[in-house]
C-alpha cells in the first residue's frame, strides 16, 4: 500500500526529472495523483510512464511558455505549448474562474496540449469559488461511431461539478464511451474479458477481447449499438471533440494525436496538440449562491432517499463513490497492481529515484 503523498511526491519528482519546474511539477503531481485517491486507477501513476515516454519522443514540452492568444471578457483560446495536460488543463481553468470572478462566466478553450488526467480534477477547482466547473477534453482516436469500422472520436469525457450547502457536491465525470480505455488496460492486466457493448473487432462486430483495440478494433459509444442508444453517446463524443478541438485550434476527430508514444503522429494534422474546454459559472450570476446551495441540498437528499430496487442500499448521487474512496485511501492508503508497481519502480531506475510502500 502507498500513501497518497508517496505517490504524489514521486510523482512529482519524475517530472521534475523530466525538466518541469517545481511548481509545475508539484502542479501536475496533484492532478495526476488525485486519480488514484477517487478510485479511476487507469488515469493516475499508471499513466505516469506514458508521459514519460511521450516526454522522450519530444512530444511534451516540459517547461511551456502558456497563454492566451484570443479573448473576450468571458472567453479565452489557450495555447499550451505542448506542455502537460496536467499543467495545463487546471491554469486554464483558473483563467475561466477568473473570468467568471469579473462578469458572471468564463469559457477557454485549449489547444496544443497533452492528456489532462481525469475530468472531474479541473471541474472541481471552480467549486471552491462557489462556481459550477465544466471541463472535458478530446483524446486519442479509438472510438467507432454508431455504424462505423473507424476509430474517430475519443473516450472525450465530460465532467460538471456543482457546490450544495451541508451536502457534498454533485460530481459527474464520465467518458462518452461505454467505458473508457483505461478500463480495458485494467482488464488486460487481470487477463479478464470485456462485457458485451463495449468493443468492436476490426470488422465493427461485437468483441469481449480487452485487447481488440491493439488488433485494429476499436471502442463504442456510450450505448455500445445503435438499439440502445450508441448514436447518443456518439453525438456527446462529437460535441466534446468540437468544443476542445474544433474550436480551439486543436487537432480533431481521427487526428487528434495518440497517448502512446510509439504511434506516429499523423503528418497532415489540421490542428495543433490535444484540446480541452473548460467553463466556469458564477452562482450568485443566476441566483442568491445560499439559496441554490439550500436547493441543491434538497435536491440530493431526495436522490438519496428514493426507493431502491431489491439487493440495493441507496441511490447514489453522482460524486459519491469517488468521494467515498477519496476518505477511505486517504486514511488506509492506495494499492497498486503489480504492473503498474513495476512501471514505477522502472521509472525509480531509469531516474536514481527510490519507491517504496507501507
Amino acid at each position: 500500500m502507498y500513501t497518497y503523498t508517496q505517490l504524489r511526491n514521486f510523482a512529482c519528482r519524475v517530472f521534475t526529472k523530466m525538466g518541469c519546474p517545481e511548481d509545475q511539477a508539484e502542479l501536475a503531481s496533484r492532478a495526476l495523483v488525485s486519480a488514484d485517491l477517487r478510485g479511476v486507477d487507469s488515469h493516475g501513476v499508471a499513466r505516469l510512464s506514458g508521459y514519460v515516454r511521450l516526454w522522450e519522443a519530444k512530444r511534451i514540452n516540459p517547461n511551456p511558455d502558456i497563454k492566451i492568444v484570443h479573448e473576450t471578457p468571458s472567453t479565452a483560446v489557450v495555447d499550451g505549448d505542448a506542455g502537460l495536460g496536467l499543467v495545463v488543463g487546471p491554469k486554464s481553468m483558473k483563467i475561466a474562474v477568473e473570468k467568471a470572478k469579473k462578469v458572471g462566466t468564463g469559457w477557454v478553450s485549449v489547444k496544443n496540449s497533452n492528456h489532462f488526467g481525469i475530468a472531474g480534477y479541473h471541474s472541481m477547482l471552480a467549486i471552491k469559488h462557489d462556481m459550477i466547473g465544466i471541463s472535458m477534453t478530446n483524446a486519442s482516436p479509438l472510438v467507432a461511431p454508431t455504424w462505423s469500422r473507424e476509430r474517430m472520436l475519443g473516450t472525450n469525457p465530460i465532467s460538471v461539478a456543482i457546490p450544495a450547502g451541508k451536502e457534498p457536491p454533485f460530481v459527474a465525470d464520465f467518458a462518452t464511451t461505454t467505458a473508457a480505455n483505461g478500463k480495458l488496460e485494467i482488464l488486460q492486466r487481470k487477463n479478464k474479458n470485456t462485457p458485451l457493448g463495449w468493443i468492436q473487432d476490426s470488422d465493427g462486430q461485437p468483441s469481449t477481447n480487452p485487447f481488440e483495440v491493439k488488433n485494429g478494433g476499436a471502442l463504442l459509444p456510450l450505448g455500445g449499438d445503435r438499439e440502445h442508444g450508441s448514436h447518443k453517446g456518439y453525438c456527446l463524443g462529437s460535441i466534446v471533440d468540437i468544443f476542445s478541438a474544433v474550436l480551439s485550434g486543436a487537432s480533431y476527430g481521427p487526428w487528434a494525436p495518440p497517448f502512446v508514444s510509439f504511434l506516429p503522429v499523423a503528418p497532415d494534422m489540421p490542428g495543433e496538440g490535444l484540446g480541452h474546454f473548460f467553463g466556469a459559472m458564477r452562482i450568485d450570476a443566476f441566483q442568491a449562491k445560499d439559496q441554490f446551495k439550500s436547493n441543491m441540498d434538497t435536491w440530493i437528499k431526495r436522490f438519496k432517499s428514493a426507493s431502491v430496487v431489491e439487493g440495493q442500499e441507496e441511490v447514489l448521487v453522482p460524486g459519491d463513490p469517488e468521494r467515498i474512496l477519496e476518505q477511505e485511501r486517504m486514511k488506509t492508503g492506495i494499492k497498486l497492481l503489480k504492473p503498474v508497481e513495476d512501471d514505477l519502480s522502472e521509472l525509480a531506475d531509469k531516474f536514481g529515484l527510490c519507491l517504496s510502500a507501507n
